[in-house]
């Protein structure tokens, strides 16, 4: 008997869009002096940046792994499954806990606690992941689908949707923003980050990002089963549903901002929409480039074409995508608190006169110095599970 040649194998483009994004993510969040390109700082309020897709696409893309993780275990809650969530979830909240503690302790307040900040980045990483494991095994053991996901999906979008109109969500002061608001009454404002009206990472605007997550999941449960072998090559069949999703997508996230306005700090629907769909259609591009022409190209001539150099350094990225993103905090944090970003940038300055690019430099730079860290990991095959 023939084995199954239909089934899609490991998306080598996955890897890499994994890796592009926590790239961008650590590029973005290290730029130094005060003369930063406006395209590489998050929107203050209403619109988006490039900035502002990294931290949804990081999110839908943990949605396509955690389809492809759960569907080794068949959908099914087991003991086992529940202890390794749990697990992971308080590990990855626990760990952003840890790094806004460490900028506490490098600003000389090791004991402030009356202080820390409560959410951050891991913590919603960490929220967006237990809520979505959860909810994906609780409904197809109910349901034996995932359709009832869709439906959780609308309600949660639907919801929020009524809960930044009726409330003041788009409303730059903290004191009549409902998302400020609540989170003043549950966390309390020494536990809050205060450069913006809201948290960009609050308790309610928690609820909005998740079902990027949630969106990544559903779309590889389409994407990325088996279908009949009449239906083609697998990796077109992917690479055509992933285009039709993030066509779709991105058109509903458009049409939404004209009454829900694009704002990654209250992580707007209309924002949920365009960002999922904006990814998933350069997943689906990255499908045909390396999953299907790249792939036949290195048949074709027995595997002597390799990787292309940029694809190896997302891929040392991809990897080990939360560790090196982890490390970039602590590091980034020491460097500010000892004065080497300061120093260094000065040196950069001195020779790249434009305050901009020498800042550009600096966080490539910073970039560069982490790459080193995850091609000697993967140099060594060493993949840190966080």
């Amino acid at each position: 008997m023939k084995q199954n040649t239909n089934a899609v194998k490991r998306l080598v483009s996955l890897d890499v869009l994994r890796g592009l994004t926590v790239m961008f993510m650590i590029f973005v969040n290290n730029g130094a002096g005060e003369e930063i390109f406006s395209t590489l700082q998050h929107s203050k309020w209403n619109g988006m940046t490039p900035c502002d897709l990294v931290f949804p696409f990081f999110l839908f893309i943990m949605g396509i792994s955690t389809y492809l993780s759960l569907r080794k275990g068949g959908f099914r809650w087991t003991p086992q499954q529940a202890r390794k969530t749990i697990k992971r979830t308080l590990l990855l909240f626990l760990i952003g806990l840890l790094i806004n503690w460490f900028d506490m302790a490098m600003d000389g307040r090791p004991l402030d606690f009356a202080h820390l900040r409560i959410m951050g980045v891991m913590q919603r990483i960490a929220i967006c992941y237990g809520a979505t494991v959860a909810a994906v095994l609780t409904i197809h053991h109910l349901t034996h689908s995932f359709r009832g996901l869709w439906v959780l999906v609308a309600l949660l979008l639907t919801g929020y949707s009524v809960v930044l109109l009726a409330g003041g969500g788009y409303d730059y002061d903290s004191v009549t923003n409902i998302l400020s608001r609540v989170d003043h009454a549950l966390l309390g404002d020494a536990h809050l980050y205060h450069k913006s009206p809201v948290d960009p990472e609050g308790l309610l605007s928690s609820l909005s990002a998740m079902t990027n997550t949630m969106i990544g999941f559903l779309v590889a449960s389409w994407a990325l089963r088996k279908e009949r072998p009449e239906l083609g090559h697998p990796h077109l069949v992917v690479l055509s549903r992933l285009l039709v999703c993030g066509a779709v997508m991105a058109f509903a996230g458009w049409l939404l901002q004209f009454g829900l306005p694009l704002n990654k700090r209250v992580w707007s629907p209309s924002y949920v929409l365009l960002t999922c769909g904006i990814a998933a259609s350069l997943q689906g591009l990255l499908v045909g480039w390396l999953d299907i022409y790249r792939a036949q190209s290195q048949t074709t001539n027995s595997g002597s074409a390799g990787q292309p150099w940029l694809v190896k350094l997302t891929l040392w990225f991809g990897m080990n995508p939360l560790f090196l993103y982890v490390a970039s905090e602590a590091v980034g944090i020491f460097f500010g608190a000892v004065g080497i970003k300061e120093g260094a940038y000065s040196l950069l300055h001195a020779v790249i006169l434009n305050g901009y690019w020498a800042s550009v430099a600096y966080a490539a730079l910073f970039v560069a110095l982490h790459a080193l860290m995850g091609w000697a990991l993967w140099k060594k095959r060493v993949f840190i599970k966080l």
